[in-house]
């Protein structure tokens, strides 16, 4: 809804400016008496109320072509970013690193959406062992979720075959993330969690998820969660047939990979 209200704010403005200009460019030539000008203007208005549906189509099309617009970019983005979105060594790599269609997901631990998209990637890759997943921290939900995203590559940093069972017992965690139910998460999986402190404050941490910040923002991802396949920037959660789906056009489509 304020899409379309900003597209029409937007057309009312073209229609006016077109109207000024034309107007203006009329007196400049042909000096229209005022009597004259407030006839064009009432011609113009009449044929607008007899004909309200080209309102709506040009609303349309404006749409389509800022969409269009925006999906130029975000592929030049991807053509520009893709080394570093694929391939930065502080983001994990799940799944088959040598896969032939690669998955990158922008999560919030204490996303709900993220906590409903878990089983999608877990049966993803029960079934398909030719995908490579990229895991991106990106905390944006509150000093929680920046915690627990500090801990997840804390964990990495420590021991990166406990990155993933540490990731997903956070997703399945419900509730508060205090710094001490982190901790305790940290202790069932087997991790240290003297040493998960320490290594919180790094500075390589701070640096890792400015960069996801930074990449998220270049591709337009605003929320969570947010993913990259293929060609595709998607926005929000998708379930299991539409990830599927992704996928494949990304196998046999993708012209930015």
């Amino acid at each position: 809804m304020n899409k379309q209200r900003t597209l029409f704010r937007a057309w009312i403005g073209a229609v006016a400016t077109i109207l000024c200009l034309s107007i203006g460019m009329a007196n400049a030539q042909t000096s229209f008496t005022d009597v004259e000008q407030r006839a064009i203007e009432q011609m113009i208005r009449n044929y607008i109320l007899n004909n309200p549906e080209i309102i709506v189509e040009s609303v349309q099309r404006m749409g389509a072509r800022e969409q269009a617009a925006n999906q130029q970019r975000q592929r030049q983005v991807l053509v520009d970013l893709r080394q570093s979105l694929e391939n930065d060594p502080g983001s994990h790599v799940g799944g088959n690193p040598n896969g032939d269609v690669t998955v990158i997901e922008f999560f919030d631990y204490r996303c709900t959406y993220c906590k409903r998209f878990l089983p999608n990637l877990a049966d993803l890759m029960r079934t398909d062992n030719n995908v490579r997943f990229v895991f991106k921290e990106f905390p944006i939900l509150g000093p929680d979720s920046l915690a627990a995203s500090r801990a997840a590559l804390a964990a990495r940093a420590q021991n990166k075959d406990l990155y993933v069972p540490f990731h997903n017992a956070l997703m399945e965690s419900r509730g508060v993330f205090s710094e001490n139910r982190i901790f305790d998460i940290a202790r069932e999986i087997g991790l240290d969690a003297d040493q998960l402190k320490r290594d919180m404050e790094a500075p390589e941490i701070e640096e890792i998820i400015s960069r996801n910040y930074a990449q998220a923002e270049a591709l337009g991802i605003q929320g969570t969660p947010g993913f990259v396949i293929g060609d595709q920037v998607v926005p929000g959660y998708i379930n299991r047939e539409q990830l599927t789906a992704f996928i494949d056009e990304a196998r046999t489509g993708c012209t930015t990979c």
